[in-house]
């Protein structure tokens, strides 16, 4: 009874930490559907929109995730998370008080140190939850938050894009009036805070201990920096395949802009579509490669999630090239969503593939340094790249082009090199194992 017991709280574990990244992943992605109100209310450039889309998020979220990385490895991993919830929930509500372009900057960068407490912590729980050969379905389960999330913010984006049309303000309690994106942003903030409280009061699992990192009980940053650079060629090849996924899918908070400026979609439209996909969609990819990881590893194959990294690569480089090149907008969607799938089978194993070449006691650093990499490729490089290119080379008519090229530029050299990744990653699970992991 006792075992069935933990069993059941380690899954209410996952779905409380699941439920977090969902509303994670609303409060980041809502900006993107609503750039068009945004930028003709602020007066904002293409330039500008991306520096809100990546850097002003990233700028805090990936160099905080260290520190916090560091305090998951010694202390209650869930009142970090409380902490945390508290302060992106009240960030996201200041985004939507924003009244010019360094107040939303500011407000941006809020949510980013917020939200950096979330994965570090939650995958560190999660794995301690869990046997390695039970990690791939909680792991996948808590990544098909990554396309709920989305795709609740898509069809809340939708909702207040329709009824924008109807309502020129609306008027707040001390605050006065707020023009309807605005409001959305304080909407999406307010599950925040009882989360918060209901992850205060989360049991905290027992650590696992397993490998060995220098000589201390409770090895620190530098110590989890020097296992990584001995492994430099496991950990960055791996962590390449990583930020490919990461830099197509942020450069993709444009494409509702996309489908307005190029085959006239208007934005509520795509997002309605787009958020009924990636609720049907997303989900179910991720779990079902969560399910496939698990079985192949079963049949002894050590590597299975960086095998199944490695297809989700595979599927989501060529589609993010061909989708925006589609001759209309119906075959431009059915092609995302081939590159839906790809991203979400690559999201969903490879936070697996990390936790299993990784000793227990640097784990929630690692993952920090990890978030770090992935974060600030994705944030800096794909929505900034496609701001730059609007403004600078194809003109906001020719945004397609700009999404086209991102992918192309960045997956094609990665896929290049998976082989080799590969027999690194082998290399590293035989070292391990040898040591009694």
């Amino acid at each position: 009874m006792t075992g069935r017991r933990s069993y059941a709280y380690a899954w209410y574990t996952v779905g409380l930490l699941t439920l977090a990244y969902i509303l994670s992943f609303v409060d980041r992605y809502i900006l993107g559907l609503l750039v068009e109100p945004i930028k003709n209310d602020l007066e904002l450039s293409d330039t500008e929109i991306g520096l809100l889309l990546g850097p002003a998020f990233a700028l805090f979220y990936a160099t905080m995730g260290l520190p916090l990385g560091w305090l998951a490895d010694r202390s209650r991993r869930a009142w970090i998370l409380s902490a945390g919830i508290t302060i992106w929930s009240l960030a996201t509500a200041a985004c939507g008080l924003a009244r010019n372009f360094p107040q939303l900057f500011l407000a941006r960068i809020s949510v980013g140190i917020g939200e950096a407490t979330l994965s570090p912590c939650a995958l560190s729980m999660i794995a301690d939850s869990f046997p390695k050969e039970r990690r791939g379905k909680p792991i996948a389960f808590y990544s098909a938050a990554l396309t709920l999330g989305a795709g609740i913010a898509s069809l809340v984006g939708a909702t207040v894009l329709t009824w924008s049309k109807n309502v020129s303000g609306i008027e707040l309690p001390l605050f006065g009036e707020v023009a309807p994106w605005q409001f959305a942003f304080i909407v999406v903030a307010v599950p925040g805070i009882p989360l918060a409280m209901l992850m205060f009061f989360l049991r905290e699992p027992v650590r696992e201990i397993v490998g060995t990192v220098g000589t201390k009980d409770k090895p620190g940053i530098r110590d989890a920096f020097a296992y990584v650079a001995v492994r430099k060629r496991t950990y960055g090849g791996f962590a390449a395949m990583v930020c490919v996924m990461t830099i197509v899918a942020y450069s993709q908070g444009w494409l509702p802009a996309m489908f307005q400026r190029t085959w006239g979609w208007p934005a509520e439209k795509y997002a309605v579509y787009n958020g009924i996909s990636l609720l049907l969609l997303g989900p179910l990819c991720v779990n079902l490669a969560g399910w496939a990881s698990d079985r192949l590893y079963a049949t002894g194959r050590r590597e299975a999630p960086l095998l199944m990294v490695m297809s989700g690569l595979v599927l989501l480089v060529p589609t993010g090239v061909l989708a925006p090149l589609m001759p209309n907008a119906w075959m431009a969607f059915g092609v995302y969503q081939l590159n839906t799938v790809g991203i979400a089978i690559l999201s969903a194993t490879a936070p697996t593939a990390l936790l299993n070449i990784t000793p227990g006691q640097i784990r929630g650093q690692v993952i920090a340094l990890y978030l770090l990499v992935i974060s600030v490729a994705g944030l800096m490089l794909g929505p900034t790249s496609i701001g730059l290119l609007n403004d600078y080379v194809f003109g906001e008519a020719g945004i397609r082009y700009a999404a086209a090229i991102v992918p192309l530029v960045f997956g094609l050299p990665v896929l290049l090199t998976i082989t080799r990744t590969r027999k690194h990653y082998l290399a590293e699970l035989e070292r391990l194992e040898a040591q009694g992991d």
